[in-house]
């Protein structure tokens, strides 16, 4: 299936979803609170990473949290914007289409527990194939390539701005075939050499590295990679602006407090964090969103230049001047 028919099948998703759970004339609000989810690995593993950390979240704001794990970043868009969803996390790239389109704001972030702030996008090969990137970017269409979900901050619109644009390559126009996927079904596609290459991230296989099995060191040692970008912001948390102001203090408390001090509950709070990849949550506002804009702008001007399109150039160049303005102003 192409990346067209994925994106596709995603927003019918998400509409449906939509449809199927607002809320009808005079029905009362629903009393739980849903957490919202990034599709970076797969449901399965997600759900026993998260579970301890929206246990004791229930506990703290005093009513049920159940997690909304979207397949996709537009699922998870969409299900804010008809207020499925209350808050959760997001990439940046996902978490600003969810500012823009779901009535979202930023308000925290996550601290990678390795101690290195912010993450990279990277391409990854088979180890020992002798694929280098100069063959990749050959684009002689003998590769079959795994790119991230559209909304992926690295799985997409990193290697794009960073890589194929600046060199006005289209991935559907160079490679064999382009399929979309998750981080984790990218990873283990080309461990197992069902794909030539792929994008992924640092983060997502620093996770694979935590988990110390004997599949996912295997996975790991199979693979290497060929190229990076430069580092990109932690991810964003993101909370509806309209989500009631008592029980988004009883949020934010939680949030902020969560797995901070000395006390051994506060040790355990961590262990269940690291378990999620995060230290202790800290607080952020919309200029985290700051760089993903400009990589979102600065990829438009490159191809609206490749296709030498003087209005798309002149929206491109006025997004990168208030982007400057708001960087000035942080």
């Amino acid at each position: 299936m192409n990346r067209r028919s994925i994106l596709g099948l995603s927003l019918a998703a998400a509409l449906a979803l939509a449809g199927c759970g607002q809320p009808q004339g005079g029905e009362p609000e629903r009393k739980e609170l849903v957490f919202s989810i990034l599709s970076a690995e797969s449901q399965s593993s997600a759900e026993k990473d998260w579970q301890p950390f929206l246990d004791d979240m229930a506990k703290a704001v005093g009513r049920p949290v159940r997690a909304y794990y979207g397949s996709n970043y537009t699922a998870l868009v969409e299900a804010m914007r008809f207020k499925q969803t209350d808050l959760g996390w997001f990439t940046n790239q996902s978490g600003l289409e969810a500012v823009r389109r779901a009535n979202g704001e930023v308000f925290a972030r996550s601290v990678n527990p390795t101690g290195v702030d912010g993450y990279e996008a990277v391409i990854i090969v088979p180890k020992g194939s002798g694929l280098t990137l100069d063959k990749l970017l050959s684009c002689d269409k003998s590769l079959n390539f795994g790119m991230g979900d559209p909304k992926s901050t690295s799985g997409t619109l990193a290697p794009m701005t960073y890589l194929f644009a600046p060199r006005n390559i289209t991935p559907d126009a160079c490679f064999k075939t382009v399929r979309s996927a998750n981080h984790e079904t990218n990873l283990f596609s080309v461990s197992g050499k069902l794909l030539d290459a792929a994008t992924n991230n640092t983060a997502s296989m620093d996770r694979l590295k935590l988990l110390d099995t004997d599949v996912a060191r295997r996975t790991l040692e199979n693979v290497e990679i060929i190229w990076r970008s430069p580092r990109i912001p932690e991810d964003p948390l993101i909370v509806r602006k309209d989500l009631d102001p008592e029980l988004r203090k009883r949020v934010m408390d939680f949030i902020f407090s969560y797995g901070v001090g000395d006390t051994p509950e506060a040790a355990r709070q961590r262990k269940i964090l690291e378990q999620i990849q995060t230290k202790p949550f800290i607080p952020a506002d919309a200029s985290h969103l700051i760089p993903v804009r400009e990589m979102e702008a600065t990829g438009q001007l490159l191809e609206a230049k490749n296709r030498n399109d003087a209005a798309a150039i002149a929206k491109a160049d006025a997004a990168l001047a208030q982007i400057a303005k708001d960087k000035a102003t942080k």
